[in-house]
Formats: structure tokens, sequence, C-alpha cells
């Protein structure tokens, strides 16, 4: 089964309806980190280059649904239309009663519209057909470009895909496709994953997915202090998960699963705590583990150095402390030197890459967070399904 792609599309005259994530980070009426904004940029210029015109839709946040965004202003996507004029060099107008005045949301001239908030919508994420049917009458063509909400079945990812005249997949989606296939269905070796994250339970899909799939797995974070545990290391006042303790053992007997050597410890979880580096057999019962220790990061970095395919989601310290980003730095960095294919995904990796100065020598950056991980576990992803013939 195939899925049509954009660039296969007569596109000259045409009105294109793109599904793009344009969930960032806003504050004070203006957009934080912007690079799921210059992410789609590609998209929106291919597009207007072929003569269409352009109609995007995105959520921000996690609004009421059913309730007008005017009283709920802060989950707009005025900044985003803002900013998005801005990248673009050409209007953005934002329109916000598109259900009710549909030809509202027809462009004009040489802007490109935006339609406020598809979370507020009733039936959006229960991805009601009704709604959908409404989202498919703008267009000529729907684009899914949204990766990150590619396993989300909902009616402005899925639905619509049923009802517009036509339905394709946009450059950026095709791209994060192929770069995640590259990597998990027919990979350089040897290959290498990196997963971090506070719990084994909301990763160990993924952990069991990857302990088929790869040569070496690194674990970091809470997870990795639920692996320490499973190897009879104390762990001390850690975040870790008792009870899955046996399944980290199990998973260690099935794939190369290197554990911390050393580690950098406190006594209490803030900005202001003092940082002590410890081999790992020395922790003690009021130690807090929240970072690797710089022999591990040593040992890291030669392993990932090794590596011709990298997948990497999840920091492996608590990196928004600076006593406790140095791990975290190690692995971005060496990575960045590899030579190989990497692959990174998840908003606080890609805060991390970003805050140390790497992102540019990561071969691709994932815009997905949810949709990132249901891919790497092996599961089907909704919005991609409905566009396959």
């Amino acid at each position: 089964m195939t899925i049509l792609k954009m660039e296969q599309l007569e596109l000259k005259g045409q009105l294109l309806l793109i599904r793009e994530d344009l969930n960032v980070p806003v504050a004070a009426g203006d957009v934080g980190n912007d690079t799921r904004l210059r992410a789609a940029l590609p998209t929106i210029e291919q597009a207007r280059s072929a003569g269409a015109a352009v109609i995007l839709m995105s959520h921000l946040g996690r609004p009421e649904e059913g309730r007008p965004i005017s009283d709920q202003e802060e989950f707009s996507l005025r900044p985003v239309a803002h900013k998005l004029a801005e990248l673009l060099s050409c209007p953005v107008r934002l329109v916000q009663d598109y259900l009710e005045n549909p030809a509202h949301a027809r462009p004009q001239g040489d802007e490109v519209v935006l339609l406020e908030n598809v979370r507020i919508n009733a039936g959006e994420k229960g991805n009601s057909d009704e709604l959908a049917r409404c989202y498919a009458a703008f267009c000529d063509v729907f684009v899914m470009d949204a990766f990150g909400t590619a396993h989300r079945a909902q009616a402005s990812t899925h639905g619509v895909a049923k009802f517009a005249p036509k339905s394709c997949a946009g450059p950026l989606l095709s791209r994060e496709l192929d770069a995640l296939g590259r990597c998990l269905e027919n990979p350089q070796r040897p290959m290498m994953a990196i997963v971090g994250g506070a719990k084994v339970s909301s990763k160990l899909q993924v952990l069991e997915n990857l302990t088929e799939k790869v040569d070496q797995l690194i674990v970091g974070g809470g997870i990795a202090n639920t692996f320490l545990a499973a190897a009879g290391f104390a762990v001390g006042k850690s975040l870790y998960e008792p009870e899955l303790v046996e399944t980290a053992r199990s998973l260690m007997q099935k794939a190369a699963i290197p554990l911390p050597i050393d580690v950098v410890v406190t006594s209490e979880f803030s900005a202001a705590a003092r940082a002590e580096t410890k081999l790992v057999g020395d922790v003690t019962a009021d130690d807090m583990i929240l970072d690797i220790g710089p022999q591990t990061a040593v040992s890291f970095a030669e392993l990932i150095g090794s590596m011709k395919t990298i997948i990497w989601n999840g920091p492996v310290g608590v990196f928004e402390f600076e006593q406790f980003a140095q791990g975290t730095q190690a692995v971005a960095k060496a990575i960045a030197e590899n030579t190989g294919f990497s692959i990174v995904g998840g908003g606080e990796t890609i805060a991390a890459i970003d805050n140390f100065s790497v992102i540019d020598n990561i071969s691709y950056i994932s815009t997905g967070g949810g949709a990132f991980l249901e891919f790497v576990k092996g599961a089907k992803l909704p919005a991609v399904e409905i566009l396959r013939s």
C-alpha cells in the first residue's frame, strides 16, 4: 500500500487545507521556540510556489472543547499567525468563525489563512464525521503534514481525509516517515537507541520493541534508576519503579544495556541543590540520582561514536538544572560528532540539543513527541493509515 504525496499532485489553482503541528510554546502573546513553525515552512512555501491557495489548521495546547476561544484566549493561534507572517513574508490571516462562515476561510490575494485552534471545536477529539465534513468542504486537497498528531484519530487529522476530494501526505510528514523507516526498517549497523525519561512504564513498549531491533540500548533518567535497581544497586530516594524491576531485569537479558558507572546525586530536587559525584555502588539511602557521572559520560560517548544509526528520545539527566546537565550535554555532543545517521524526537530532547547548540549537527529532528514514540514501539498511526491506498 502506498501513500499519495503532495509532490505528486498538480497544485496550480487548487485550494489546499494543510494540517500542521503548530503547537508551540506561547508566553505573553509571543511564540517561544519556533522549531515546529520553521519545520512547516517548506510545505507551505512549496504549495504556494506551485500556485495553490493555502489554508492551515492546527491545535494549540489543551483548550476546553466546545468553549469559545474568547473565553480561553491563552489558546488562540493569534501569536502563531503573527510569527508565521514574519517567517513567510506574507499576510497570515487568522479566522475564528470558519465553521459558521466558511467563506471567511477562503484565502484572498497573496495571503495564507490560519484557522483558529481546532481543539475548541465540538467533535474534534471524538473524530466527528460532521465536523470532518465541514473541514473537507474547505478544500480541493487535504494535506496531512502534522506528524506530531498522526497518532491521534481526530477530525482534523483523520476524519477529514475520509471526506476531502483528495488527501495526501505533506513533505514534512513524508520526511518523518522516511527518516524513521530508515532507522527502524533498514538501519545501518551497529544501531543504538537512547531512551530517557521518568518512568519505565511510560516507555515500556518502546523499550521492548527496541530490544528486538538495536545493537545497544542506553537508558537514562528515572528509567535508568529502575535498571540500576534491577542490577542490585541501591538508588536511595531516586525516582524509580520497584514494580518494574523484574521487567527491567528481563530486558537486560535480551539486549546490551550498559548501566552507569558513576552518577551525580543530591539530597533535594531543586535548582539550588548541591551536586556530588559517586560511584553507583556508593549511593546512600539519602541520595537522589539526577544525572550520569563523568566516567559514564565518557563511556557512553565512546560507544555512541562507534554507531552508524542512533535514535534518541529523552534526556539522561535533569538537564534543566545546570549542575545535572553534563551527562545529557555529553550525549548530545557525541551524537552531533557521530558521522552516521541520527534522529532525535521528543520535546525535552529537542530542547536539550537546542540548549547545547548541536541541533544543526543532528541528521534529522522529528517534530513528533507521542507520534514518534508510537512509531518506535511499532504502533500504526491512524492519520497515516487513512492516507494509504
